[in-house]
This record gives C-alpha cells, structure tokens and sequence, in this order.
C-alpha cells in the first residue's frame, strides 16, 4: 500500500513526500486505516517495523481534519517506558508538524517539574512523556485529560515490566472513556498483565500482529562467540572490530562501571568512543545521542537505555559485551542495527554469568545456534551442563546448613533488581509537598 493510497491530509502526504516516504510498511498498511476511523487497537510488530509512524499519522489526522473537544486540554497523549524513546517520538512529531499552528510539549521525569507546568500551560495539542513524569502531572493538576480524544501507549509491555501499570490505569481514569480513542503497540500480546490491561484501556479493540517477537530478523546476522572471562571478552572484543567493516557501533554492557571503562578502553585503542548510562543527567545524555546520531563517535557504550526506540541509522553493528537478564531484550537490543532495509551484524560474547542468559535467549528465538571463532582467540569455555533436579525426598546431612525459622512478627522486605535497565522516570515518590524524582540504572 501506499500513503497516497489513504485518505490523508494533504499536508502529512507532503511531508511523507519530502522524507521519501512511497510505500507503507506492514504494521502502518494495517494500523493506519483502523485507527483513521476511530477504533481502538492492539497492535504488535517487530523493532525497526515502522510503528512510529503508524500511530503518529493518524493522530496528526485527527487534530488536523476534526474539531477539539476541549481548548484546554491536549488532544494526543503519547505515552513511551524509556526518556529516550520518548524523545525519539517527540522528534518525528516536531519534524512533522514544523510550519503547522500546532504545539507539541515532551514530558520527561529528570527535567524541571514547574517548567514542564509551564509549558502545560501553553495548552499544547500533542504531549509525549513518560508515564510516571505524566501521572504525577495529572495528580498534581497540572495535566487535565477530560478532553483527550487519543490515547497512545508504545510498547506498553516494557511498560509494565518497568511497574507503571499503576499509573497507566491513572492516566486511563482521569481521561473521558466515551470520547477517547486509545492505540497500544506491543512487542508481544502474550502477556496476562497486558491482557488485562487491554481490557481496562481499550473498547472492543481492533487486533493486529506482524510476525512473531522471536522471528529472525532478515537484515541482521547474528555472530555468538564464547569466552573465558572478562580479559578474554576484551581481546575478542579488540579483534571483532579491527577485522569487521562498520559505520557506528552500539556496545552494549551490563553496568555503568563498565559502560565508562570500556568506552575510556576503546579510545586507547583508537576508536572515537562515548559511554552513555542512566546515571547521567537528562541533558547530557541527549548531548551524547545528539553528537552520535551526528557521527561525532563511533562507538556508543550503553546499558539497555539504548536498547529500544532509538531509530540511527547508520548503526552497522551492535555487540553485547554482556547478554542481557531478559530474552526480548536481547531482540531490541540488536534491533537498533538493520533498519529502514538497511543490513546490520549483531553479535554476543557469551562467557560463564552469560550461559543462562544465552539458554533463555536460544530458547526464546527457537533458533540453532552455532558458535562462530577468532583465529587464536578459542575459547576454553565450552557452556554449562544443565543443573541436576534437586530431589525433594533427599535429606540434609548431620552438617546442612539449617536455616533459622522466618519470624511471624518480622516482615520480609523484598527488593526489586534495576537489571541494569533505566526507567526514566520511576513513579515519583512524594513526601509531604515536595516531588521527590527516583532514578534506577
């Protein structure tokens, strides 16, 4: 199908003309006619599919041909799980509506609560932000939602998997059910918190899957090669890039610590390297994407912030230093190379703390793998047997470890992992009157 195909205003025809934008990819062929005429939808695609485009062209549809509901409110709200993929969405929505009398405002937890009231205050008819940042606006008044008439959530499993389902089921009360439309997109729809989020959100929703989330991504090569230890993944690291052609990389690791050492590591060996976490603040981080997306550096350094939403380009290969804890991670983490038909190489150190990892990720593709080598760089380490069931009737001995009885009295607290993953803006605590803005990495 083609744009000229729908019926869109001429305006959204003409900046689609001057991207070079012909032909609808799939997931915007099937999503874009629903969502023209009102109905909700579900929608899951693959990274790199085209999605933003596939909910942002009928929402600028919508304000662009009806009249509003309300001159207070907005009309749109975009809501995304990371700063950076809602940056990302803000970005192609400002492209898009440059030299239209229309505002956009983007709402980001780390940035200045009362500017962000300000802008609220332009009364902007598109807001994109991320969910905790976007609740606390609307408990604190400063967001009023009885006028929206789209509600968008991308990838609304990331979402929940960063615990924002509690304030996307705010947003969703204090928005008008009757008047508002709502479009989720999903990496995946098997999910049963997402299944019943769907039902509290949506109205009869128009469902749509493209692919499967463990299908092979055609324009990616996927390389593993195993290692000893962390000298080991180093040397292999060194010798990948010297003998793989590349534009830009995006090395991925499992800490901040190692995000600064192997980008400080990569410039000594003479490669224009940048290292990028959640510990920095908002400003430097978009400083450091901006000069990348420039090609400023060659090499990105990163936890998973970078691993969803970001659409560069020139991103030839991605290396995961370390694998990451979650197996659909690992398929956003190499989709940030082969998009917009583009070709892309992603490979993966798998060392000793990686096997499990790499069983839940070969489990998850359903895919045979085989490990490829460096000439001089075999590794010793050949995987882990899979460990011996525990059988229950089997007695400790006289000399077990007993474990002391848990106290009736005493709760257990129990503590939630980061996993090295940022969330933007986690839900804002709040004591007494002042926000209190909660950072994980």
């Amino acid at each position: 199908m083609q744009f000229s195909d729908l019926p869109l205003d001429h305006r959204i025809l003409n900046f689609l003309n001057r991207k070079g934008f012909a032909d609808a990819t799939e997931i915007q062929s099937l999503a874009i006619p629903h969502a023209l005429i009102g109905k909700d939808l579900i929608a899951s695609s693959k990274t790199g599919s085209g999605k933003t485009l596939a909910f942002l062209i009928p929402a600028l549809q919508r304000v662009l041909k009806t009249k509003a509901l309300s001159q207070r409110d907005p009309r749109v709200l975009v809501l995304a799980p990371t700063r950076e993929l809602a940056k990302q969405v803000f970005l192609q929505l400002r492209a898009m509506i440059e030299g239209l009398p229309l505002k956009a405002a983007l709402i980001l937890g780390g940035e200045n609560f009362n500017d962000q009231v300000k802008t609220l205050r332009r009364h902007p008819q598109f807001v994109v932000g991320t969910a905790g940042r976007i609740a606390d606006h609307v408990k604190d008044r400063s967001l009023f939602l009885n006028g929206l008439e789209l509600l968008i959530m991308d990838e609304a499993d990331r979402m929940l998997d960063l615990g924002f389902a509690e304030e996307l089921k705010a947003i969703n009360r204090m928005a008008d059910h009757r008047k508002r439309q709502s479009l989720m997109f999903s990496a995946t729809m098997d999910n049963t918190e997402l299944h019943y989020l769907t039902k509290t959100l949506l109205k009869a929703p128009q469902r749509i899957s493209i692919g499967e989330a463990n299908a092979p991504h055609q324009d990616i090569e996927q390389r593993f090669y195993l290692s000893d230890h962390i000298e080991h993944k180093e040397q292999l690291l060194k010798a990948l890039l010297a003998q793989t052609p590349f534009q830009q990389v995006i090395l991925f690791t499992a800490t901040r610590v190692d995000s600064e050492r192997l980008a400080k590591l990569l410039q000594e060996w003479g490669h224009k390297s940048v290292g990028l976490s959640g510990e920095l603040s908002q400003s430097q981080r978009s400083n450091i994407m901006n000069e990348f997306s420039r090609g400023h550096h060659q090499i990105l350094v990163t936890t998973d912030v970078a691993s969803r939403g970001l659409d560069l380009l020139h991103v030839s290969l991605v290396i995961n230093f370390d694998l990451p804890k979650l197996a659909d991670e690992y398929v956003h983490r190499i989709g940030r190379t082969g998009r917009a038909g583009n070709k892309g190489t992603a490979m993966s150190l798998v060392g000793p703390k990686d096997w499990r990892s790499f069983m839940a990720i070969k489990t998850f593709l359903q895919q045979h793998i085989e490990f490829s080598q460096v000439d001089g760089l075999a590794a010793k380490f050949k995987g882990l047997a899979p460990a011996k069931s525990l059988n229950p009737k089997h007695k400790p001995g006289k000399n077990a470890p007993v474990k002391a009885p848990r106290s009736k009295n005493k709760p257990v607290k129990r503590i939630k992992s980061a996993q090295g993953v940022d969330v933007g803006d986690a839900p804002m605590l709040r004591k007494k009157t002042k926000l209190i803005d909660r950072d994980e990495d």
